[in-house]
């Protein structure tokens, strides 16, 4: 069953359990993560949980917990759920105290929630998904996996009531990322996408592909292209937890490439597929 967790106690996800002056609420002053669960084991959690401290230390949250620690309380709350196929969404905010911009003395809240798997449609698997191209508003510190997602709802609203399936962001004419994920292009067999910086969140599907891309013998190029480079990519895939691969056949209605997914999108999801399955934990 889906359920709920904040600190330190269990409830349902209808429970009201958020006070009205805490701070995640009022100032999107917090962090999260999404795990993606397989068969009851949780997968890449130890990258997961470290790029969480990343984001905390770099907007100053005292964290006192380890990682071993949030592990644990990953781990019991998916034994808890007796869900096999789910995502944890955890997150961390500043904690609750009376609003005011200056950091509180205060502890870190923490919540949490089990919920099961919605599995991609299969016909965007097997006959891809549709991408608008949109400009890339967001704060300069997209490396931190802050609270404050609002420019990219906006966006992916703006995706979805155009029928597409996200918007791709644009910073100065170059390829950012996706409002929730990271944007590959395959040109003549190589694999191209934004190398990591302050615009980039390093994806967790993001690694796992950079290390199958050395099992099936295809050049993973971290560099920057063009929103005009894009459009004349032979392939086009995002990826993200809950979605993993999922290949772009049609961008601003232009189509990409053949207008199918492409060889090496459908070699490197079968391979994620194997990959996942060895790497659970």
């Amino acid at each position: 069953m889906d359920i709920g967790y904040i600190n330190g106690r269990y409830i349902g996800l209808n429970e009201l359990a958020v006070p009205i002056e805490e701070r995640g609420h009022q100032f999107g002053d917090g962090i999260y993560e999404v795990i993606r669960v397989y068969n009851g084991k949780t997968f890449m959690l130890n990258e997961h949980l470290e790029r969480l401290i990343k984001s905390g230390n770099a907007i100053k949250l005292q964290i006192e917990h380890s990682i071993d620690d949030f592990r644990k309380l990953i781990h019991d709350a998916i034994a808890k759920s007796g869900e096999k196929d789910c995502c944890v969404y955890l997150q961390i905010t500043r904690g609750i105290s009376a609003r005011n911009h200056l950091f509180p003395n205060v502890p870190v809240s923490i919540s949490l929630t089990v919920k099961q798997i919605v599995p991609l449609q299969k016909s965007i698997r097997v006959n891809g998904a549709a991408a608008i191209l949109h400009e890339d508003e967001r704060w300069s510190n997209c490396y931190i996996k802050s609270l404050n997602l609002l420019p990219n709802v906006l966006a992916r609203q703006t995706a979805y009531e155009q029928g597409c399936f996200e918007a791709i962001l644009v910073r100065n004419g170059m390829i950012t990322e996706g409002t929730s994920s990271n944007v590959f292009m395959v040109k003549q067999g190589k694999l191209y996408t934004a190398p990591l910086s302050r615009h980039i969140l390093a994806g967790i599907t993001r690694m796992a592909v950079k290390k199958i891309c050395k099992q099936v013998s295809v050049d993973f190029i971290k560099q920057s292209f063009s929103k005009e480079e894009l459009l004349q990519a032979d392939e086009v895939f995002i990826t993200n937890t809950t979605s993993e691969i999922v290949p772009i056949v049609t961008v601003e209605g232009q189509t990409i490439g053949a207008g199918r997914p492409g060889e090496v999108t459908t070699k490197l999801y079968h391979k994620l597929q194997q990959f996942v399955a060895d790497c659970k934990e």
